[in-house]
């Protein structure tokens, strides 16, 4: 991890003993030039390797039967993320998917992959999944209209290179949304009832670092300490959830996602507020110490207060990052609210770890609070 750390990419491809490697990304990045700075690395080393640049955003899991036909094609034998959430997932999926049985549709759900997948190398381009770092990948089922996740030992990336320099061209929007996600990812660990005194500690200084950073990285995409430091808050968020799980913002955020096509970290930023407003009475200490963490001034609040200054800091933030606030501004209308809510309720192995028992009368509230 650090400035120039991608240098290290051919060292880390020979240490994992790899003859071919796949480089799995989107064109965007390619475009960009980013992934010809990994190319260039590993013609100079000697290094074989092809390209798979299709990855979209929210990738249907078909794109995963492209990517492993690709593999085995070229016979390649370490799978390289290169990108923020959606091709890292993808090479995640892919690199089980090769060596595993059946159709993907058999291993949403948790510890349902049979057998190691091939090694594959993390290198984010983004401060925001934390996937680096974890065993989860997140696909989108356009039949359902609905996010599912994969959740196995086998998805753990065998490496990762994290390095902030491929950070510094990323969109304002993109460093807004990406960075929310991350910040999200450790407030929910941090919530969450499978919480622990370790994960409490990393997800603390997640917040810490993503609340310092986040607004100086937007506001200047070419601060290299403030991108470093958000590079470091989303990997630690990414230990902190992996190990304590997320909660409702993400359950509520799967649905709006799959069937409207709001990006991940958009969609977990409108759903924060009203989420942590009604998951507060689960654990009012937690909240309230979020506060702090995040650089309020809580002396002489009240728990509560503390609680709901924490909301309000949250709020604020986002509206410093221009990132939309109502569901209306994608074309979710009230009609669609009870499908939206019933797909929330499927989610239950997010909503297992809620502070705070959710009906499905209460996700429709919540929905229609930020319509």
């Amino acid at each position: 991890m650090g400035p120039g750390a991608l240098n290290q990419l051919a060292d880390e491809v020979r240490a994992l003993k790899a003859k071919k490697v796949l480089i799995v990304t989107d064109q965007g990045l390619i475009e960009a030039g980013l992934v010809k700075k990994a190319q260039d690395l590993l013609t100079k080393a000697d290094i074989k390797y092809a390209v798979f640049g299709d990855v979209e955003a929210d990738p249907r899991y078909e794109i995963v039967a492209d990517c492993v036909e690709m593999v085995r094609r070229e016979k390649t034998d370490l799978l390289i993320g290169f990108g923020g959430g959606s091709p890292i997932d993808i090479a995640k999926v892919s690199a089980v998917m090769a060596t595993n049985e059946g159709p993907i549709s058999e291993y949403f759900g948790i510890d349902l992959v049979p057998k190691a997948g091939l090694p594959i190398l993390i290198i984010p381009t983004t401060a925001g999944t934390g996937s680096e770092v974890t065993p989860i990948a997140i696909l989108s089922d356009h039949t359902e209209k609905l996010k599912k996740g994969i959740v196995s030992q086998h998805l753990f990336p065998s490496a990762a290179l994290l390095d902030a320099e491929l950070t510094l061209g990323l969109p304002a929007h993109v460093t807004a949304a990406t960075g929310m996600d991350a910040l999200i990812h450790a407030v929910e660990a941090f919530t969450s009832k499978n919480a622990t005194s370790i994960t409490d500690m990393l997800a603390r200084q997640a917040m810490g670092l993503i609340a310092k950073n986040i607004r100086t990285a937007y506001a200047d995409g070419s601060n290299l300490a403030a991108r470093s430091n958000m590079l470091e808050g989303s990997l630690l968020a990414g230990m902190a959830f992996c190990n304590a799980g997320v909660t409702a913002v993400h359950a509520f955020a799967y649905p709006i996602g799959a069937e409207f096509h709001i990006s991940h970290g958009v969609a977990n930023s409108i759903m924060l507020g009203p989420v942590m407003e009604f998951n507060q009475l689960g654990n009012p200490a937690k909240f309230a110490r979020i506060a702090e963490y995040l650089g309020e001034n809580t002396a002489g609040l009240s728990e509560r207060e503390a609680a709901q200054a924490a909301v309000k800091a949250m709020r604020a933030l986002a509206a410093d990052l221009k990132i939309p606030d109502h569901l209306s501004e994608f074309g979710v209308q009230d009609k669609d609210i009870p499908e939206l809510a019933a797909g929330v309720m499927k989610v239950t192995r997010l909503l297992a770890n809620n502070p705070r028992e959710l009906t499905q009368k209460d996700a429709e509230a919540i929905y229609r609070s930020v319509l």
